[in-house]
């Protein structure tokens, strides 16, 4: 028998230790890009969302019409759901003034819903069960809506009175070493610790990101949000070049 059939070929990365390395830096880079043109440029939340939603719509166009995983195309939709998930979650919590708690509950249940309805419709939410137009489009609804959730979680806990930015970092840190160590010591399913680890690498980078580019007053650093964003870019397509990445594969 062929080998090509033994294995479906998924258009998404491999799940490696530079698969996450590089979510949460591209996690940073959207809370800095988001914040950059809603508060530096002076679009606002809802403008910024606009813009950003336009090119996730185009993004994941493309990357549903491609025929393999392409990193740069892959790393292009993330930063763009981050990005937007910044702008949403923010004009959900201020603009419409829904608060962190209300906002957090609200996507919170928008995730679960998205992750039900995949896993009923196709039989899985495994990242190697990601190879045809379905799966995709419910993987991208369902990464949108941790995006945005992990902002508004992000920005809830670094506002909670005595821990801050770093403070926050730490907690959402600490919550991934919990989740590495149940994947090498606790029989629990390596998907719902995947979607686990993908939820919380989105507040811990909207946490640094808030940190880099923050007054000092408010406990950040008040780096340049447009430099902070470039440095950040500049880092994941390091990565990328140096470092190939090759598409998730389920063995049948």
């Amino acid at each position: 028998m062929n080998t090509e059939l033994n294995h479906v070929i998924s258009k998404v990365p491999e799940v490696t230790l530079l698969f996450w390395i590089v979510k949460i830096v591209a996690t940073t880079l959207g809370e800095t890009g988001g914040d950059a043109f809603s508060m530096s440029l002076g679009l606002g939340y809802l403008l910024s969302s606009v813009i950003f939603a336009v090119i996730f719509a185009v993004a994941v166009i493309a990357q549903i019409k491609a025929k393999k995983f392409t990193p740069v195309l892959y790393w292009t939709t993330i930063i763009a759901t981050t990005t937007l998930g910044t702008t949403v979650a923010d004009f959900a919590d201020r603009s419409l003034g829904i608060g962190y708690a209300g906002g957090s509950t609200l996507l919170f249940t928008l995730l679960i819903a998205s992750l039900v309805i995949w896993y009923r419709s196709i039989g899985s939410i495994a990242v190697e069960s990601i190879n045809t137009p379905k799966a995709e489009m419910f993987y991208w609804v369902t990464i949108m809506f941790s995006q945005t959730l992990g902002t508004a979680l992000g920005d809830w806990v670094a506002d909670t009175p005595s821990l801050g930015y770093l403070g926050a970092a730490m907690i959402f840190g600490g919550l991934l070493l919990l989740i590495i160590a149940a994947h090498f010591w606790i029989n629990v399913s390596k998907t719902i610790l995947f979607w686990s680890a993908f939820v919380l690498t989105r507040p811990l980078g909207a946490v640094l990101g808030d940190y880099l580019d923050k007054p000092i007053s408010a406990g950040g650093l008040d780096l340049s949000r447009f430099g902070a964003s470039a440095v950040l870019l500049g880092f994941i397509v390091l990565c990328i070049y140096y470092f190939p990445q090759r598409a998730a594969q389920k063995s049948h």
